[in-house]
């Protein structure tokens, strides 16, 4: 028997974010609006979804801050 499965950080882009400069670069940039979960897959489909944030994240040099 042959079970495929996986388990891992996924990350979906939800669109533009505020406009603010970063504390880590300096620059003022747009930022992006993101969700993040960990999850639990059988043969490539999510089974089970967990540790839901959401975040926005620099596009210059990747700082996030919680929303």
């Amino acid at each position: 028997m042959f079970i495929l499965f996986g388990f891992g950080t996924k990350q979906q882009r939800l669109g533009p974010g505020e406009h603010r400069t970063c504390p880590r670069c300096g620059n003022a940039t747009q930022w992006v609006r993101m969700r993040e979960f960990k999850q639990f897959t059988l043969f490539f489909v999510p089974v089970v979804r967990w540790n839901r944030r959401q975040f926005e994240m620099c596009g210059i040099c990747g700082a996030a801050v919680e929303v």
